[in-house]
């Protein structure tokens, strides 16, 4: 009994807890946005990467930070975030056609031009991340929106633009219906 202690003892002793890296990644043309399965460096305008716990060195990209946004949001995002990072659009060299391939700044961090005239690859109107908030006021006067934080963008400002027939925005319905709620 005792040598299995023993051996039970030096086992967990020798054990080496592996930590996750979390540093933001560079996109490459490689890099395939989440949602839309398409090389992110051919949209234009700020991205997004969440490294979730149990994908060591596989984060997922976003085309859009209002992708981002709303993946952190759905239902069925149940993943431990360890860490989740956007384009700092008041990086040096930074453009709205080219924000960078690794000017990333932690996304809980920065603050974001909610409202702007802005909008991403799809047309719809997009969230403007910034590590230096003076920045992001000179971005806002320019183009602009309210400055706030992460946590305080409300649904409103990522909710896809309308693609029903009648119009009207039929998001949540479509949200519902990947959840299992309802038919749609």
């Amino acid at each position: 009994m005792k040598r299995i202690l023993l051996f039970a003892l030096l086992l967990a002793a020798c054990q080496e807890e592996v930590v996750q890296n979390t540093d933001p990644l560079p996109m490459t043309p490689e890099t395939l946005g989440h949602f839309c399965q398409m090389n992110v460096l051919e949209h234009e305008g700020p991205k997004g990467q969440v490294h979730l716990d149990g994908l060591p060195g596989a984060p997922l990209f976003f085309s859009q930070v209002s992708d981002l946004v709303t993946y952190l949001r759905l239902p069925e995002q149940t993943n431990q975030v360890l860490a989740i990072y956007v384009s700092d659009m008041g990086a040096e060299g930074a453009t709205w056609d080219e924000p960078g391939a690794s000017n990333w700044t932690d996304a809980r961090a920065a603050t974001y031009v909610v409202g702007s005239d802005a909008t991403g690859g799809m047309g719809a109107p997009e969230l403007v991340p910034f590590a230096d908030p003076v920045r992001a006021k000179a971005f806002a006067t320019l183009h602009g929106g309210t400055l706030m934080p992460l946590d305080a963008i409300p649904d409103s400002a990522i909710t896809p633009v309308a693609t029903g027939a009648s119009g009207e925005d039929d998001y949540s319905e479509r949200l519902k219906s990947l959840a299992g709620g309802t038919e749609g």
